[in-house]
């Protein structure tokens, strides 16, 4: 397979919001509560809701610059590309990088919407997180159909109301939202609890995917506080580890035998391992452990039935694929965070891939996406025209450089050890 005739649905990029994305969707009566974008003292620009600080732009948005350039230190919507947050650059870099579609997931409230989830007074909060999935469908996927898989966020203080937006936001043909890797660490109940059991019948009654991304627990993996930088960040897939284990020993699966979840940006060449300790422990210590797989088949069966995964371009799990389910493998561009591979995708794509059929490249690479998110692309636009080569024929003038933002400095580094050391 040549790269330009790739068709590219990644189920995971991210917005860098704008500061306008409320206006038009928070009643007015709580207009003057509604989040907001606030220059500080040092010049960076960040979103408060209420006196909650957000989550920083900072590595969040770095497309389109070299290593260099990337910044911790939280950043300004000029030291970015506009594809950050503005959908109409979006989809023209895009088509520059050859992508037909993508799963977009939240930014400033955090992964799983945290931060919209922790203000004071929980009827704002609805309304709050009402308005941005409102923005979010109508306004930033609905400006270009069928390039945009639609993703919401969730009122997980209350998993009934969380159960009710499920329901809303698939009559408007959204069927993925965000869920905490591991909400207890949010001070909420753990996926053990039953409390969810709301929520994941609503997501089994409408086809909806719980979407588990890295960092959405505000939990970070630091082994000392004096480590090294690259310490945590080469832990980072530690989390969604974490998250894998608790699935596979949930106990809500025979009440829920249609619930599925994802696991986001937390690569997929560690879970081989992981799938044969759990089945080894099942063996070793199922007479005091007492868990009763009779139904789901054990920990390697839970995994093919209910969980969806993705990467980039790492180079290991690849040559596992025959672990795995392949029809819940799929692929993630990331744009426009660190770890994204734009505007090279179909290129590094295939690099990864090399010696893997075609047929499975497509599962991979977009077929997987439409069939687990209930998404069509091609009923907007003809299939030929959704290939890499032509979507890159469509934008040819794009600059794929960002020319914006400052060098990396010691203000990253010293950023970094805040923000590590407030989540610990």
């Amino acid at each position: 397979m040549d790269a330009d005739e790739l068709i590219l649905i990644s189920v995971d990029d991210h917005i860098a919001e704008p500061a306008d994305m409320f206006d038009a969707h928070v009643p007015a009566r709580y207009k003057d509560e509604a989040p907001r974008v606030v220059t500080e003292a040092d010049g960076v620009e960040q979103w408060y809701y209420g006196d909650i600080r957000g989550r920083n732009l900072g590595l969040n948005a770095v497309a389109g610059k070299p290593p260099e350039m990337f910044n911790i230190d939280a950043s300004r919507y000029d030291q970015m590309r506009p594809g950050c947050y503005d959908v109409h650059e979006r989809v023209r870099d895009m088509n520059a990088g050859g992508q037909l579609a993508g799963l977009n997931f939240p930014n400033w409230t955090g992964f799983s919407g945290q931060v919209l989830n922790q203000g004071p007074d929980r009827d704002v909060n609805l309304v709050m997180i009402k308005a941005y999935n409102d923005w979010h469908v109508d306004e930033w996927c609905g400006a270009y159909p069928g390039r945009f898989i639609p993703c919401g966020i969730l009122p997980l203080f209350d998993p009934e109301e969380a159960a009710k937006e499920v329901r809303r936001l698939a009559d408007k043909g959204c069927h993925a939202v965000t869920f905490s890797e591991n909400p207890a660490a949010l001070d909420m109940p753990s996926i053990h609890s039953g409390a969810w059991d709301p929520l994941f019948a609503a997501a089994c009654d409408t086809g909806t995917v719980l979407c588990c991304h890295l960092g959405s627990s505000s939990k970070s993996s630091v082994t000392s506080p004096d480590a090294p930088a690259g310490v945590a960040m080469s832990l980072s897939s530690a989390g969604t580890i974490y998250t894998l284990i608790d699935l596979l020993w949930a106990t809500f699966w025979e009440r829920f035998p249609a619930l599925k979840f994802s696991l986001t940006e937390g690569d997929i060449g560690w879970i081989p391992y992981f799938l044969w300790r759990a089945e080894h422990v099942n063996d070793r210590h199922h007479g005091w452990i007492g868990h009763d797989f009779s139904v789901t088949g054990g920990p390697t069966q839970i995994f093919r039935d209910h969980v969806l995964v993705c990467f980039i371009k790492e180079t290991v799990g690849p040559e596992l694929l025959h672990h795995f389910n392949l029809d819940n493998v799929c692929w993630e561009s990331d744009y426009p965070h660190s770890d994204g591979t734009w505007p090279y995708a179909p290129e590094e794509l295939l690099k990864t891939l090399e010696g893997v059929d075609d047929a499975t490249i497509a599962k991979i690479s977009h077929e997987n996406a439409m069939a687990n998110y209930q998404f069509d692309p091609f009923a907007h636009r003809p299939k030929e025209q959704c290939t890499a080569g032509a979507l890159r024929a469509e934008s040819p003038d794009v600059d794929t450089v960002t020319r914006v933002g400052r060098a990396a400095d010691e203000r990253d580094l010293e950023r970094w050890k805040q923000i590590t050391g407030a989540v610990r």
